[in-house]
């Protein structure tokens, strides 16, 4: 197995759980719709509810780091990084993997891991409402996504190392993007011509490299 093909197999993994953890959000909106209808309807409101929403919003939001990562999504101060060589970005990178991720995951699965196994053995529920929803099953989830998140940040050290030895960004499993759909829609339209489509999908791609520096295709000099 080439490098190359162990990075595609880990972004493959972070971009499926965070997928997969997307659904939360309809069973999140389901949840809440019903609680309103008995609320403000039937006038029964259920108390239980409002644990199990937080539960589910804080699964998504943990769940869902390791893809973001994988698609190079989170936020950085893009106005000194995006003018910078693929090498400096790389070497600073590697440098705040180092000093801050590792340190801050590693604590996350270590304490987290604890945090799980205590809740497990007090078997404990949430105090936060009368009878509350066990809490053990949301804990959890801490060290999953502790340690889905340094996987990728594994990864992403690689890529880093990569980097710097060719001067180039190693490419990314891609995923679909907001460019994608645009393409798809303008496909399918009357009004827009085979040549004006191509035009514009290649004008948005080339501002959203520019913007992103280190964009799916990796191929910056």
């Amino acid at each position: 197995m080439t490098i190359q093909r162990l990075l595609y197999g880990i972004d493959a993994i972070s971009t499926w759980v965070g997928k997969a953890a997307a659904w939360l959000v309809i069973a999140l909106m389901l949840l809440v719709c019903a609680e309103v209808f008995k609320r403000y309807i039937l006038n029964q409101p259920t108390a239980w509810i409002f644990d199990a929403s937080n539960m589910l919003y804080g699964s998504l939001f943990m769940l869902a780091g390791a893809y973001a990562l994988a698609q190079n999504a989170h936020v950085r101060g893009d106005f000194l990084y995006s003018s910078m060589r693929p090498r400096t970005q790389a070497s600073f990178d590697l440098v705040l993997y180092i000093v801050f991720f590792l340190p801050g995951i590693a604590a996350l699965v270590y304490a987290g891991t604890d945090y799980a196994a205590s809740s497990w053995r007090i078997n404990e529920h949430s105090s936060i409402t009368a009878d509350g929803p066990p809490l053990y099953h949301f804990k959890t989830v801490i060290p999953v996504a502790g340690a889905l998140v340094m996987l990728q940040g594994l990864a992403e050290i690689t890529r880093c190392l990569l980097c710097l030895k060719t001067g180039r960004w190693p490419e990314r499993l891609k995923d679909v993007n907001e460019i994608d759909v645009v393409g798809e829609q303008l496909e399918h339209s009357q009004y827009v011509d085979a040549s004006v489509r191509e035009a514009a999908i290649a004008g948005v791609q080339r501002i959203d490299e520019a913007a992103r520096q280190r964009g799916m295709g990796g191929d910056q000099s």
